[in-house]
């Protein structure tokens, strides 16, 4: 994803038609409660332990729901929510940013090939368009409410506005709950071509699913997100209010009259504890400094960009700086940092963030830098200079830290955690044992192995705890076509697993046919991106999960599908000699060579010496010599 389309879950320059979100509430109130969205998978320290305590002793039920995304690669965190009577399932980008929730719907003929279908209203039982009123801007017929969204990438949403049931996932504890939201009839820029089907929005405004939950009685005013890390992703996100607050967790007061944004009061920046000693009102202008889950990396105003560059700098000098991956941006990168993403804090230094009541909140590496994706053991700035004056603070600041939007009480929160695991211990009792694992593994191979076939859809769901390290995942489908002559496409088939799988047609291999009649046996491999050793812990989980619950979907196009086993195979960590064998080998060959040819030249030279030594000039004076005696045998004999 290219920079501009990251900029798509920045700051929205709204264009609204919607006459500031004024919707009518038709809905009934229901028992307070608090919402859990998991965003993937791991273990909790004890502090992420007390605060799990702390949830499940407000008594409040929860939903949870499994997230599929990855920061980096993607560009935003997504949820999955249903929509109508029976549901129809979304992905949805994570987007505290805006307001509106929005899908595209079948009536639209300008939207985008997405992840999932789109949403036809007319199989919801329980869908109704919002009719006009006067707190809402009508369109041309003056029959239905409609809205328009346009942000600062020059991306656009418009359609109309609608109602309808939205529930939360089989898991979900919460009844689904009516609420208002966009039916796109036409879309543009990064939003037509992202792969996500649409936005939910959390931020601040009578539209958003928050402030509509909020109205209804359904959870109090607050909610949380909590962003996985480097390589792993995950996190979760928690409709409701966490009470009381964790234990250590850092507050910077909100001002919802600043701006239409959550912002915080950011003073100050420190890099390795030293203070940059910047003038506190260069965080202070537009729409101060905004903390938005829906962007990729963090934009500062030049004085304070260029003072983080030079200051992490100077605390590097033994690392190379170098060019980034994408020529068509002057990236920050640097080599010989490794290639362990858990190394990185020996050689990059800590940032802090002070707000105004001089708390301050410690960034590791991990929430400023990512990971060069042509050049192993290089990282490059997750942070670069904003256009405006606005401080714009994206995902990767806030990665491994759980943020609280305490809107009631006009506050965030922030905790360092690891987010990977907090979805799964939220979902399970206090005082539960951790889940089992239902994958077993095999020690001599290193092997990952479901159950096979369809049945493993009873199975538990995967859990790998920690930071695994997946080399291949295998699996084999059977693919029948109506008619036996026609040959399926086997390279568009790739590049619809890879697209239905978030990863790249070139991760997508072949590795063998069987062909019997109409039947094709097609056994694909997943692989690593080139630029790694292995599938990123998120991208692993997520192909399991898919595999696992057998929900891998491919057109109709290609005949009938079955999904028959999958196996996914770690790839051990190698030794010093593993990885050096090679060129162990090597260099003892060229020594042995190098000495070989010494040896030879050395005796070569000896023996031209000894040659010049036999052989005496032609002039040379020879020593006379006296002729011996015969003796008296021979002289008798003459």
């Amino acid at each position: 994803m290219d920079r501009a389309s990251l900029l798509l879950l920045s700051i929205s320059i709204f264009l609204d038609l919607t006459a500031a979100d004024k919707i009518p509430d038709k809905l009934d109130l229901a028992a307070e409660s608090g919402m859990i969205f998991p965003l993937s998978y791991s273990s909790l320290p004890p502090r992420v332990e007390d605060f799990r305590r702390r949830l499940h002793q407000s008594q409040l039920p929860n939903a949870h729901m499994k997230l599929y995304d990855d920061l980096l690669a993607n560009g935003y965190y997504t949820t999955r929510l249903l929509i109508g009577t029976p549901p129809q399932e979304f992905a949805l980008i994570v987007d505290t940013g805006s307001t509106v929730t929005y899908v595209p719907c079948s009536t639209c003929k300008h939207c985008g090939k997405h992840q999932d279908p789109k949403f036809q209203p007319e199989l919801s039982s329980t869908y109704e368009a919002v009719k006009c009123n006067p707190d809402c801007n009508c369109d041309d017929d003056g029959k239905l409410c409609i809205y328009e969204r346009r942000y600062a990438e020059m991306s656009s949403s418009s359609g109309i506005l609608s109602e309808d049931l939205i529930s939360f996932g089989n898991e979900s504890q919460l009844s689904p709950q009516r609420a208002v939201f966009g039916c796109e009839n036409a879309e543009t820029g990064d939003l037509f071509s992202q792969r996500a089907d649409g936005i939910m929005g959390l931020g601040r405004g009578k539209l958003s699913i928050v402030d509509q939950l909020v109205d209804k009685g359904v959870i109090e005013d607050s909610f949380s997100l909590c962003y996985g890390g480097m390589e792993v992703g995950g996190g979760a996100m928690v409709l409701g209010k966490i009470s009381p607050p964790p234990a250590g967790m850092v507050f910077a007061r909100s001002d919802p009259f600043r701006s239409p944004y959550y912002n915080i009061d950011l003073k100050q920046m420190h890099v390795a504890g030293k203070s940059l000693k910047l003038n506190p009102k260069v965080f202070n202008g537009k729409h101060g400094t905004v903390l938005d889950s829906g962007t990729t990396y963090a934009y500062f105003p030049k004085e304070a960009f260029n003072a983080i560059k030079d200051a992490v700098i100077k605390e590097i000098p033994s690392l190379k700086r170098i060019h980034g991956p994408d020529p068509n941006y002057d990236d920050i990168c640097f080599s010989g940092a490794g290639r362990d993403v858990a190394e990185i804090h020996n050689f990059f230094p800590e940032i802090a963030m002070e707000f105004g009541n001089h708390q301050k909140l410690i960034l590791s590496p991990e929430n400023y830098l990512f990971r060069h994706t042509k050049v192993r053991g290089a990282y490059c700035l997750g942070i670069f200079p904003d256009r405006d004056s606005t401080t714009l603070l994206g995902g990767i600041v806030v990665r491994n830290t759980l943020v609280t939007y305490d809107r009631e009480n006009d506050k965030l929160g922030f905790l360092k955690t690891n987010c990977s695991d907090l979805w799964r211990r939220l979902a399970s009792p206090p005082d539960s044992p951790a889940p089992t694992s239902p994958v077993t593994q095999n020690k001599s191979s290193n092997n990952i192995s479901p159950s096979p076939g369809p049945a493993s859809s009873k199975s538990p769901a995967v859990d790998l705890p920690g930071v695994f390290r997946i080399g291949v995942i295998t699996f084999e489908v059977s693919i029948s076509v109506n008619n036996a002559s026609m040959k399926p496409n086997f390279s568009e088939i790739a590049d619809f697993i890879a697209h239905e799988l978030e990863i790249q047609s070139s991760q997508v291999r072949l590795l063998s046919i069987t062909t019997r009649g109409n039947e094709y046996r097609l056994k694909w491999g997943i692989y690593p991106p080139q630029s790694s050793e292995y599938i990123s812990n998120n991208t692993a989980l997520n192909i399991m999960s898919l595999l696992r619950e057998n929900k891998l979907r491919l057109p109709g196009q290609f005949g009938s599908y079955k999904l028959l086993e999958w196996k996914a195979e770690q790839k051990r960590k190698q030794s010093w000699w593993e990885k050096h064998l090679l060129g162990v080998v090597g260099g003892v060959m060229i020594s042995l060579l190098v000495t070989s040819v010494m040896v030879k030249l050395a005796l070569v030279w000896r023996r031209r010496q000894e040659e010049e030594a036999t052989y005496e000039p032609v002039s040379a004076a020879v020593k006379e010599q006296e002729l011996q005696p015969l003796s008296s045998s021979e002289t008798s004999n003459a």
